[in-house]
């Protein structure tokens, strides 16, 4: 094993575990080193016999990016690079059905802000990338298992998997990605982290659970509402914003914020969401307007109208008689018309506005290099994307 590699596994092992399992002389070697400077990966460690001791600035490039998620928009692709090594080559048939699936058109929101989260602090690659991947998956496979209970032919404008193969089969090849989701969040070998993350999964289930006990149930407050958005969208969004920044070596504090802009980020996100299934178009989102009402599922825009005319209402008249479309374009159109949809925006901006508040927590200004301050502007302009996004 060369010289180099042990200093770089050394390095990794003191940044997880800090120097207790050290003896004095190497203590005194890593504090005489120092660690690697905020928003540098660690694998520097393992350049330091070719270069001279890290200076107090950053080189222009790691400060010029380009695309919406700026600094770690080329760091993407190792997320997805990570992913497409889940194709099991002696399966064809699954692996087949992964490409499908993973090669669905996301945004890659959710991995972009973890790795965003990092660079506000140690950005360990080789603990952040597994981390995004885990958040992608995840995602990805409570989609497929949606589009399963939903009897969904199309998402985002391709194949569901239930549409290309039979639902029990669908419904394994999600149960494939929630454990292969799990063993990647492992490898970050932070109990913390993992621990985040199974709960994060059951506030997703329980989420997911309430909207389909609810389906075409009339009676349904915006506190339920929130609370279904919550689980299902703005706890993963959460985890993915407080788990990068545990993984970078963040204090408790400065996570708990990040954890604020990224639940804030997730409720504005499935409020634009529930906005553009019925402004949207089938050519932008994928899938027919006014697809949430179909399936029985009472949004925002819904619960508003309802609010307006608890005693004449559409949206109860077709959840009593599905087969009446009438009613369900009668109340696309009351809602298109009046201005619940300048309302319902309102409250995503409210969102929105929060998860920026976030962003100026004193323990997150107080990071004062140029990478947490690219990142925290880079984080900015991703909720105000989140909020002016067509799909």
């Amino acid at each position: 094993m060369t010289a180099t590699l042990l200093v770089s596994r050394a390095a990794q092992s003191w940044r997880t575990e800090g120097p207790g399992g050290f003896g004095k002389r190497a203590v005194k070697f890593f504090m005489r080193l120092g660690n690697p400077a905020i928003g540098e990966p660690i694998g520097a460690y393992a350049r330091l016999s070719a270069q001279p001791r890290p200076q107090t600035f950053e080189p222009i490039e790691e400060l010029t990016s380009d695309g919406l998620y700026g600094p770690v928009q080329k760091d993407i692709s190792r997320v997805d690079a990570l992913l497409s090594t889940l194709r099991p080559a002696d399966f064809p048939f699954l692996a087949n059905i992964l490409d499908h699936v993973l090669a669905g058109g996301g945004k890659r929101a959710r991995p972009a802000v973890t790795l965003l989260a990092g660079k506000l602090g140690r950005y360990d690659l080789d603990l952040l990338v597994p981390l995004a991947a885990s958040i992608e998956l995840l995602h990805s496979a409570t989609l497929v298992h949606d589009d399963v209970i939903d009897a969904a032919p199309t998402r985002r404008g391709q194949d569901t998997a239930n549409a290309l193969i039979d639902n029990a089969a669908s419904v394994m090849v999600g149960d494939y990605m929630f454990a292969h989701s799990a063993e990647l969040v492992a490898r970050t070998g932070n109990i913390e982290v993992i621990r985040l993350f199974a709960r994060t999964l059951m506030e997703m289930a329980t989420g997911e659970l309430n909207q389909d006990m609810t389906a075409y149930q009339y009676g349904q407050s915006t506190l339920q509402y929130f609370n279904r958005i919550y689980g299902k969208t703005a706890s993963l969004f959460a985890t993915s914003a407080q788990g990068g920044g545990m993984i970078a070596g963040l204090s408790s504090e400065q996570a708990q914020a990040l954890r604020a802009y990224g639940e804030n980020l997730g409720m504005a996100f499935q409020v634009m969401d529930d906005i553009l299934d019925f402004t949207g178009s089938e050519a932008e989102l994928g899938k027919p307007a006014g697809s949430d009402l179909m399936q029985g599922t009472l949004t925002l825009p819904a619960l508003l109208l309802i609010e307006r005319y608890p005693d004449d209402n559409p949206v109860e008249r077709y959840f009593d008689d599905r087969d009446d479309t009438e009613n369900l374009e009668r109340a696309l159109e009351m809602i298109r018309a009046s201005d619940i949809l300048d309302e319902s925006l309102s409250v995503a901006h409210d969102f929105r506005d929060k998860a920026l508040k976030a962003l100026e927590a004193p323990s997150l200004v107080a990071i004062d290099t140029p990478s947490a301050a690219l990142a925290r502007k880079t984080l900015v302009e991703v909720a105000h994307f989140v909020t002016d996004r067509r799909s």
